[in-house]
């Protein structure tokens, strides 16, 4: 019996691995235009329509019916399945994964408890336990210990996407929202959280750069992603140089991603992440 890993559109991950996911939508919506995530929009066209939108899109969780259909073709194949989600206290996407789990045998929901590339490198070492030869419900196990060391870190350009998607409060939006103030923030027990502030792009390289540090530094043995947001990589490229001391020893390549327009639409653009796995 083969093993699936199946993820919700809003896991980014490195282009290499994308064609060995099964990847379930999520719902953009600009006003009453619905697009399907992935399939009806891409990345790219999704920050096009953000820059020159007045509107702000909202997003919807991925549906039972959605993740059923995914653990039919699954079933069909006579494969099993480990199903990584976003965040559960994110999104109700984790919610859906499961009750459309309850109809099947040898599918496996777990929740991420981080987001976007942080949930990315979680489905790339799941696809490193497949390669091994672990079965599925092993893998599930193994993932859920593993979550614990996903250090996932991201430079803003501003909160304001966040407070109004509801994913932080406005007093701690307020906190972030002084002149050129760049917000630092993490996702911790499943939830955003504001880390840092930095006053200007420069401060806050070199803030990313030091909470990466108090993560407790980087396992190199295990996957690693950067990820941006909006219409250039110039700032990813900017910190990426900037902090070069960070990764010359241990990676001789770092991987990079667009971030879905799921997550996007809760950051804004001009947003620099790293994810990866904290060293014991």
């Amino acid at each position: 019996m083969s093993v699936r890993i199946i993820v919700d559109s809003s896991a980014d991950v490195a282009e290499r691995f994308q064609k060995r996911l099964c990847v379930v939508p999520l719902t953009i919506h600009f006003g009453s235009e619905e697009l399907i995530d992935g399939v009806t929009i891409d990345k790219a066209h999704f920050y096009q329509r953000l820059v020159e939108s007045d509107q702000l899109p909202t997003t919807s969780q991925a549906t039972p019916a959605a993740f059923q259909k995914a653990y039919e073709q699954t079933v069909q194949a006579g494969d099993s399945a480990v199903v990584i989600t976003l965040s559960g206290k994110l999104s109700g996407t984790y919610q859906s994964a499961c009750i459309a789990a309850e109809e099947f045998d040898h599918v496996y929901v777990v929740d991420s408890q981080t987001a976007a590339i942080g949930t990315g490198i979680l489905a790339e070492y799941a696809l490193s336990c497949v390669e091994a030869g672990m079965p599925a419900d092993e893998i599930a196990a193994q993932l859920e210990q593993k979550r614990e060391d996903v250090c996932l870190v991201a430079l803003l350009d501003t909160l304001e996407y966040l407070k109004r998607g509801g994913r932080i409060s406005k007093t701690v939006a307020l906190a972030g929202g002084l002149l050129n103030i760049k917000p630092v923030v993490t996702v911790r027990d499943g939830e955003v959280v504001l880390i840092g502030k930095a006053r200007g792009s420069k401060q806050g390289n070199n803030l990313l750069a030091e909470k990466i540090h108090t993560c407790g530094g980087i396992d190199f043995s295990l996957p690693i992603l950067l990820g941006y947001s909006g219409l250039s990589d110039a700032f990813l490229k900017k910190y990426v140089e900037d902090s070069r001391s960070l990764w010359q020893d241990g990676a001789e390549k770092l991987d990079a991603t667009l971030i879905s327009g799921v997550i996007g639409t809760h950051t804004g653009p001009g947003v620099v992440a790293a994810a990866f796995f904290r060293k014991h």
